[in-house]
């Protein structure tokens, strides 16, 4: 255990600002999957511990609601320089848990210090307006006022940036939050406890439950007083929300699957296109929502990419997250390792042929060789389903045409990325791709500055931009009549 995490790593659950154990008494054993060893416990809390936490949101929100944009913008300010002070600590932290290089770790709450920093300045701009009169005699205003109570369910790849997208934009809008973390990954969530409690969050704005995903997620969808679900995960359990969330009609935001394609046309720069692959595909071990499920390379440099890819995968630095160097550390556990290898075998059966990698390396554990498959086929398994590991299968096809039609043979529409040196195919390929997010000669396209969200099945509203702010504000029509004007 490194020490400069220990102020940051909490065993207990945040509510009502106290930090408690469950109810019961019972735990769930958190590891780090590069060791595969204990590093401590959390609480396995339920329905009565959330049901808890969603009470004292309730209470904290009626005041919370009264403070001042200003005043909000300032306890995020705070909360962004916390974050920044303690980056490297919060970076450990991170990388014990999830696994992932200690580079991307710190690049991760670096990220997620900014996203506060966005909402900070975003606070003071949720504008409302002041609408013509069509009546002499009266004035139409509109104002916006922050929902309630917010649930945030976040997933364990990426588990500190995921919830700086939705604990910066309910408080910038004077929302109370209640937090489910992934089991896999809680420190990093129940850190953000300490954060708050650090720089001054009011008790109760901001509660942080671990524990049964299913008795948790059934509370705050049932639960009348939250007021909206934001979760960040699968499409699979985003459908189960929002089916669950009907029955009290609340606001929805999903953040669901991804299977981003990669297009690379012939007129690419093609060193480039190699290099924005690299990061597209292996960043988080190829953990991330946002990264290349398929590439399609033209034709006319077809063999000369999937040449340079498999070099470039081969070079880069497998090994535990903390060691110095490393890029990709291992995956999440034993069954994202298995469900890789089905993968490949897939591919393997049906005439893909692997060019590097494809196994277990060589450190055992979870830890996989980044691996590139040759002769991609549309009868493969990854070309509908997410693969979520350090796996890049590459097509050929032939026309642009036909690489938009395979790019958007998918109903998720998250992220997507192609290459090419003419200005005019750059804006029809552009308006052509079905997805909520493309990069044009760029591989990581991510910034607070910009919405973050799919279409189709990958989901429903948007973080970040100036848009990130809008599913924590109900709008108010004010009609002010009797004027005597």
């Amino acid at each position: 255990m490194l020490q400069k995490t220990s102020h940051y790593m909490r065993q207990a659950n945040l509510i009502g600002g106290e930090w408690v154990q469950a109810d019961s008494g019972a735990t769930i054993d958190v590891t780090n999957p590069a060791t595969t060893l204990k590093i401590g416990t959390v609480p396995k809390s339920g329905r009565a511990e959330t049901r808890r936490a969603i009470e004292a949101a309730q209470t904290a929100f009626q005041s919370f609601r009264k403070t001042s944009a200003l005043e909000r913008s300032k306890l995020l300010r705070k909360l962004h320089d916390a974050i920044m002070d303690n980056q490297e600590a919060l970076a450990e932290l991170l990388t014990m848990e999830q696994g992932k290089s200690l580079t991307e770790a710190k690049g991760e709450i670096g990220s997620s210090a900014a996203y506060v920093l966005w909402f900070a300045e975003e606070a003071r701009r949720a504008y409302g307006d002041i609408v013509p009169s069509p009546w002499a005699d009266r004035r139409i205003l509109v104002t916006r006022e922050p929902v309630g109570v917010i649930a945030a369910i976040t997933p364990w790849n990426f588990p500190s940036s995921m919830l700086s997208r939705k604990i910066g934009p309910a408080i910038a809008a004077g929302c109370t939050a209640v937090v489910k973390p992934a089991s896999q990954t809680p420190y990093s969530g129940l850190a953000w406890g300490a954060l708050c409690e650090e720089v001054g969050i009011p008790k109760g704005v901001v509660n942080i439950v671990t524990g049964s995903a299913g008795e948790i997620g059934d509370e705050l969808c049932s639960n009348p007083l939250v007021k909206k679900i934001t979760f960040t995960g699968s499409t699979e359990v985003g459908k189960m929300l929002i089916e669950k969330s009907a029955s009290t009609v609340k606001k929805v935001s999903m953040e669901l699957g991804g299977n981003a394609p990669f297009l690379v046309f012939d007129d690419a720069d093609l060193d480039r296109a190699v290099e924005g692959a690299i990061t597209a595909k292996y960043r988080n071990s190829g953990q991330t929502c946002v990264c290349t499920n398929r590439f399609f390379v033209q034709a006319g440099i077809y063999d000369s990419f999937v040449k340079k890819l498999s070099e470039a995968s081969a070079k880069l630095k497998v090994g535990p997250g903390l060691d110095a160097g490393v890029q990709q550390g291992p995956l999440i556990d034993e069954k994202a390792v298995e469900k890789v290898e089905e993968f490949i075998a897939d591919a393997s059966a049906k005439g893909g042929k692997v060019l590097t990698g494809g196994k277990r390396h060589a450190l055992g554990g979870s830890f996989f060789e980044p691996t590139v498959i040759a002769g991609a086929t549309t009868d493969m398994k990854f070309m509908k389903d997410e693969i979520f590991g350090p796996v890049a299968p590459v097509f050929k096809f032939e026309t642009e045409e036909e690489g938009v039609a395979l790019a958007n043979d998918t109903e998720f529409g998250l992220a997507s990325y192609f290459y090419t040196g003419d200005l005019g195919r750059a804006f029809r390929v552009m308006e052509g791709l079905k997805y909520g997010m493309v990069g044009v000669n760029e591989g990581l396209i991510t910034t607070p500055e910009a919405p973050f969200g799919g279409v189709k099945e990958s989901g429903l509203g948007r973080e970040g931009g100036h848009q990130g702010i809008d599913d924590y504000l109900d709008t108010k029509y004010v009609c002010i009549g009797g004027l005597g004007l």
